[in-house]
């Protein structure tokens, strides 16, 4: 077999390990999945019309504040499955079984592919619970095409491969899988100071900027954009930017510690 088709065949291994691992312990999963919906059904519920009163300018209408909140909450889910990928990887770090696969004849790279492809598919099945939710309580998005429907499933997909490398090099640098859940708490709490539960012109002067300009923003405005047809304009090309930057950064740094010699 060549080179590459032993590398594939080794990630595949590792992609079924995680996988049984998330299916045998699913109570970190849950738990993780369950942050969002909360936030989704509390804020539709408890706070829809005053929240879609303050957006509409007077008028409460909760229909039109659940098609505002659930692209921003597709999003952070994305960034609270991740959470599970920085813990797990640091438990095999830390539990032994990393130096095990180290002395036996696997590609090195299959240990952390593993990680990220069984991480962006939770993403996705994650995604699509919360989704199916979202619809049950109300969204509807009946003018996207098919087109924008594809797009919005490839920016979700980008997205979580960009915060799921993140999420690994965090799990790497971890000491314990305490530390990697508390390191990792940035993907959570990003999305609560972007344009998730109320638009950015909405905030105050001064903190404007510090929701604009972070990641969460411009996806979550690019994805309002594909599924409901609102404005897009620079945030799709910054969503982007941003996917690719932090994937390439989440790689180089996941990597290089991964290969380095264990002390």
């Amino acid at each position: 077999m060549s080179s590459l088709s032993l590398a594939a065949r080794d990630a595949s291994t590792m992609l079924r390990r995680n996988l049984l691992h998330a299916r045998r312990y699913p109570s970190l999963t849950l738990n993780l999945l369950l942050t969002p919906i909360m936030l989704l059904l509390l804020f539709v519920y408890i706070f829809g019309d005053t929240m879609s009163a303050g957006i509409d300018g007077g008028a409460a209408n909760r229909s039109d504040y659940i098609r505002y909140l659930v692209p921003g909450l597709l999003l952070m889910t994305i960034g609270s499955t991740t959470i599970g990928t920085a813990v797990s990887v640091s438990t095999d770090m830390t539990e032994g079984i990393i130096a095990r696969f180290r002395t036996m004849a696997i590609h090195r790279g299959s240990v952390l592919i593993g990680h990220v492809i069984g991480s962006v598919l939770q993403s996705i099945i994650s995604v699509t619970l919360v989704g199916a939710v979202g619809v049950a309580i109300g969204f509807r998005s009946t003018d996207a095409t098919v087109l924008e429907w594809l797009a919005a499933f490839g920016l979700l997909t980008l997205f979580a491969l960009a915060l799921t490398w993140i999420a690994v090099g965090m799990g790497l640098v971890s000491p314990n899988a305490e530390a990697a859940s508390n390191n990792a708490m940035p993907l959570i709490f990003l999305p609560l100071i972007s344009s998730t539960f109320v638009p950015v012109d909405a905030m105050p002067g001064w903190f404007q900027p510090i929701a604009e300009y972070q990641p969460f923003t411009p996806a979550i405005e690019t994805l309002r954009g594909l599924l409901l047809g609102t404005e897009i304009g620079h945030n799709g090309w910054l969503a982007i930017a941003w996917c690719a930057g932090l994937a390439i950064l989440g790689y180089f740094w996941s990597t290089s510690t991964f290969n380095r010699d264990p002390k």
